[in-house]
C-alpha cells in the first residue's frame, strides 16, 4: 500500500501468481474486457516471441472513495516459467494481495505445488505471515476433461480457509468473482491499517 497524500491517491497492488499457462494474463485480458475504459488503464505486457509473459503483465482499476482517498488497484501477473524465479520475486515484493491460478490438468499438479511453494516462500522471506494474508485462489480450467476435482487440489495445495474459485478464464467465467474477492480482502485488510 502506497499512499499520495497530494493526489489523495491509494495504491494497492494485487499480483496474479502462478504456473506457466495457468491463465494468469488470460484473468488480467478478460478484466479489460469487462471494465470501463474510462475506470481502467491499458493492458501492458511484456512478451517473449512464444507470447508468454517475460517479466509482467499490468492493468490499473479505479475504485470509489476509500477514507477520502482515491483507490488505484494495480493488477499484476509475473512469468509462470522456473528460469524467471527472480523476475516474479521481484514483482511479488511490495504486494497488497495475491490471486494464486492454478492449472487443473491433473498434468499441472507438480507445477502447481512448485509454484504455491515459491510463492509461500518469497511472501515469508518479505516477513509476510500468510495466515494474516489476502490470497485468493482460483482453479482454472475446469472444463479440462482431466481436470483434478477441486477437493483433491485443494488437499494437495494444503490449503487452509482461503477463498477459492473455479474458473474458465478465456471464456471470462469466474474472473471477476476471483478479482471481487481479493479486491474486497485488500481493501478490508487496508481499512483496517487505516482506522
Amino acid at each position: 500500500m502506497r499512499i499520495n497524500w497530494q493526489l489523495r491517491r491509494l495504491n494497492l497492488k494485487i499480483v496474479y501468481y502462478g504456473p506457466a499457462l495457468s491463465g494468469k494474463t488470460t484473468n488480467l485480458e478478460q478484466i479489460h474486457l469487462s471494465v470501463d475504459p474510462k475506470r481502467r488503464s491499458d493492458l501492458v505486457s511484456l512478451k517473449t516471441h512464444e507470447d508468454r509473459t517475460l517479466y509482467f503483465d499490468f492493468l490499473q482499476l479505479e475504485l470509489g472513495k476509500l477514507a477520502g482517498l482515491t483507490p488505484q488497484i494495480q493488477l499484476y501477473t509475473v512469468p509462470g516459467q522456473a528460469y524467471y524465479e527472480a523476475s516474479r520475486r521481484i514483482v511479488l515484493r511490495g504486494a497488497d494481495g495475491v490471486v494464486f491460478v492454478a492449472d487443473s490438468d491433473v498434468r499441472r499438479m507438480r507445477a502447481n505445488l512448485v509454484a504455491w511453494r515459491n510463492m509461500r516462500e518469497h511472501l515469508q522471506s518479505f516477513g509476510i505471515d500468510m495466515d494474516k494474508f489476502p490470497v485468493v485462489l482460483q482453479f482454472n480450467k475446469r472444463d479440462l476433461p482431466t481436470a483434478v476435482p477441486a477437493a483433491t487440489m485443494s488437499k494437495l495445495l494444503r490449503l487452509n480457509g482461503q477463498p477459492l474459485f473455479n474458473a474458465i478464464a478465456f471464456k471470462g467465467k469466474g474472473v471477476l468473482p476471483t478479482l471481487k474477492a481479493i479486491t474486497k480482502s485488500v481493501v478490508g485488510q487496508v481499512q483496517k491499517e487505516l482506522a
